[in-house]
């Protein structure tokens, strides 16, 4: 039996997928992937020792730019490409995660008559997946509140089910001392881990930076940069550590840290609910995305499982001072978080899957 997933341009987009095709591989299915020629699915992908096919993409903007006038000519060309891959792979079923280089695989697999099931993580549904869900058979989604947000005549009880995100094994089973023996942490001083997505997010980095003495008082920092984005001017500074990315040792180093501070992607939200982590979301401000991460931050924050930081609203006189509180409230808040149901995404989604393979 074969699988097709597809789905990136972030990790978030890429990292379910690969919790999934770690279950599928344990099931003896045959497993391939379709991702864009330079997207950050083709590294994280790689380690898995499947196929990978890559595809052109375009970006369906929602704002005027010159790229609008050429991306279709590529997302035409990724049709086509997509259509080769699934007439020759002959996959029974398409999984998407999401992002722009679905739509064409998605659009393919249905010229093909191969079922497709396409998974939302956000509270909002992107443009992606909107465009997607006509074409899928089953549609995921993480958290109830997204049906009411579903395109009209999508949200029906054999179409949609809420099945949670899946979480990779190496995430569940991250272990404190492996993480500060990679990070090579030494004492009792507690960790605070901060990410701003694959990414990166240049705002966050520059508010680290600006209060890292203070910071570094109390705390290790462990600083998850992206790509391209450390900065060698701080690698004297004590307790501070920077990383541009963390594979299969995230798990572990979110093990060993104390408290969280992260962008408000949703897989991002829902890993550190499984995980039980206290954290802080910064989102993604309404100017610079749809705001989706505002949606999500504010969903969470307000069921109190999350502290929220707006991106507008950053000093560092808050910064230092939303740290400290969530430290100080770390107990109560994963109290809290113990009360979070979390579901069990990997079986959810694999049931659904073969049941979709045994109706076809």
């Amino acid at each position: 039996m074969k699988i097709l997933f597809t789905g990136g341009g972030t990790a978030g987009h890429v990292t379910p997928n690969v919790a999934l095709i770690e279950q599928f591989q344990k099931d003896g299915w045959d497993c391939v992937y379709v991702g864009s020629t330079t997207g950050i699915e083709k590294k994280i992908i790689a380690r898995l020792n499947i196929p990978y096919n890559a595809i052109a993409s375009g970006k369906l903007r929602r704002y005027f730019a010159w790229q609008n006038f050429i991306d279709p000519l590529f997302i035409f060309f990724g049709i086509l490409q997509s259509l080769v891959v699934c007439l020759r792979e002959r996959p029974k079923i398409v999984f998407s995660k999401g992002g722009f280089v679905a739509v064409p695989v998605v659009f393919a697999a249905w010229i093909c008559r191969i079922p497709v099931i396409c998974h939302e993580s956000d509270v909002t549904p992107g443009l992606a997946n909107k465009l997607c869900f006509p074409f899928a058979r089953k549609i995921c989604v993480n958290f109830e509140e997204t049906k009411q947000y579903l395109p009209a005549g999508i949200v029906h009880p054999d179409r949609v089910t809420v099945t949670g995100t899946p979480v990779r094994k190496s995430l569940l089973e991250g272990n404190a001392r492996r993480g500060k023996q990679f990070l090579g942490i030494e004492g009792s001083k507690p960790i605070v881990l901060i990410f701003g997505g694959s990414l990166g997010a240049k705002v966050i980095n520059k508010q680290v930076r600006n209060v890292i003495a203070s910071l570094t008082e109390n705390f290790v920092i462990v600083h998850v940069t992206g790509s391209g984005n450390i900065d060698g001017s701080f690698d004297s500074t004590p307790h501070y550590i920077q990383k541009e990315f963390l594979a299969d040792e995230f798990g572990d180093v979110l093990a060993a840290a104390s408290l969280v501070i992260a962008r408000a992607g949703a897989n991002t939200i829902y890993e550190l609910l499984v995980t039980r982590k206290p954290h802080i979301l910064i989102p993604l401000s309404a100017s610079a995305s749809r705001g989706d991460q505002l949606d999500n931050a504010r969903t969470f924050a307000e069921a109190g499982y999350s502290m929220m930081i707006e991106e507008d609203d950053l000093s560092d006189e808050l910064f230092l001072s939303e740290v400290d509180k969530a430290f100080e409230r770390r107990l109560e808040i994963e109290g809290k978080l113990a009360d979070y149901g979390v579901r069990d995404s990997v079986t959810i989604i694999s049931d659904l899957v073969k049941n979709v393979v045994e109706e076809k």
